[in-house]
């Protein structure tokens, strides 16, 4: 069985066929996933939806790219909902350097406070990074986040990195890149990290695998990912597939 660690089933793209997205989901053996909410839209909705389905969880955070709209208020919200027991980690949080919407400086602040909340509260963190691995990496070190661990989302860097990220208490998320066969980076990452330190995600509805990429993704595809790390390992799928099973149980505290 799979657990597809990072989904946005709470996106517009899901709202007309979420029953069929599920109902494949199921058949593909994906038997857990974390809805991530990210916006007071988002949130909200994942939330309703882990009302609904048994198997669904949630994460609840402020996406960086957005960092400027976030209030106090907002803060306080997802600290309020942070208790639910469905609510299974704060994020996702971090740093995006490809848009300017948010500043630099804010978008830091946004993220070192929601870091102290998970402390608070005692949740991991799912980390979105783009374009600022350096100063995601301080400020990981800076604020302690190894206290709490948490996820390296659709991790993009270098396996250098994701080994330094591993000793920080977190692991390291693959997605739909890793098929991709010009996508160097990634399957390095999938060698160099050991197993016990790897989860796998979709992002859907971003980000489908091959031979679905461009188009919209889904919970399914997350076997494509197990079975192209089961291949880059030289292991079974059967092996990635207990693996970072386990390994999201863990993390999340999911019996």
């Amino acid at each position: 069985m799979l657990f597809d660690t990072h989904v946005h089933l709470n996106a517009d793209q899901f709202q007309e066929d979420i029953e069929e997205v599920v109902v494949r989901a199921e058949e593909a053996g994906v038997s857990r996933m974390v809805v991530v909410g990210f916006d007071r839209l988002t949130i909200q909705r994942a939330m309703d939806l882990v009302e609904r389905f048994t198997f669904l969880y949630a994460a609840i955070g402020w996406h960086p790219v957005d960092a400027i709209d976030m209030t106090d208020e907002d803060l306080a919200w997802i600290e309020e909902l942070s208790s639910h027991p469905k609510v299974v980690a704060i994020g996702e949080m971090g740093l995006d350097y490809h848009w300017d919407k948010s500043p630099k400086e804010v978008q830091k602040d946004v993220f070192r406070r929601q870091i102290r909340l998970a402390k608070k509260v005692k949740l991991p963190i799912i980390i979105h990074n783009r374009e600022a691995t350096h100063d995601i990496v301080e400020i990981l070190k800076d604020e302690g986040a190894e206290e709490v661990g948490g996820v390296m989302h659709c991790f993009s860097g270098s396996a250098e990195t994701a080994l330094e990220c591993v000793k920080m208490n977190f692991y390291i998320s693959l997605g739909g890149p890793v098929t991709f066969k010009n996508a160097k980076k990634p399957k390095e990452v999938a060698v160099a990290v050991p197993l016990d330190k790897l989860l796998i995600e979709t992002d859907c509805p971003y980000l489908a695998p091959h031979p679905y990429r461009g188009k919209r993704n889904e919970p399914a595809y997350v076997k494509l990912v197990a079975e192209e790390i089961a291949a880059l390992k030289e292991c079974s799928y059967e092996k990635v597939a207990e693996a970072t099973m386990k390994n999201a149980q863990m993390l999340f505290h999911i019996d």
